[in-house]
């Protein structure tokens, strides 16, 4: 059997960071206002520093059961760790956040190197 080796060769800073966000909403949305606010976080890529890739779309899965209310998902791929400290203050990410308060209930969030 082979052994993972877990150890990186790249210095933490300069590695790519993968962040990945699931959002849960305290109403229901029609899928015109689910594309509405795919489109603006798809926008990021153009108006954010040190995002690589980004892709951003409705939970199309058959594990129905699974789902548990998150019908909307986010990924982004930064240049670097600094990359997605940057974005977690960015005049652009913040008034998003502010924009989906009032309809937004929950996000799971998770965050590493790649």
């Amino acid at each position: 059997m082979r052994r993972l080796n877990m150890k990186h060769s790249v210095p933490a800073s300069n590695m790519r960071y993968e962040h990945m966000v699931f959002f849960k909403w305290n109403q229901t949305l029609t899928p015109e206002n689910e594309q509405i606010l795919i489109n603006e976080l798809l926008s990021f890529r153009y108006q954010i520093p040190g995002i690589l890739d980004i892709s951003a779309g409705r939970n199309m899965t058959k594990e129905k059961d699974k789902i548990q209310g998150y019908t909307i998902g986010l990924r982004i791929i930064f240049v670097n760790q600094q990359a997605l400290k940057d974005y977690a203050t960015h005049p652009v990410h913040q008034s998003f956040k502010e924009k989906i308060k009032r309809i937004y209930s929950n996000a799971l969030v998770m965050d590493y190197p790649i």
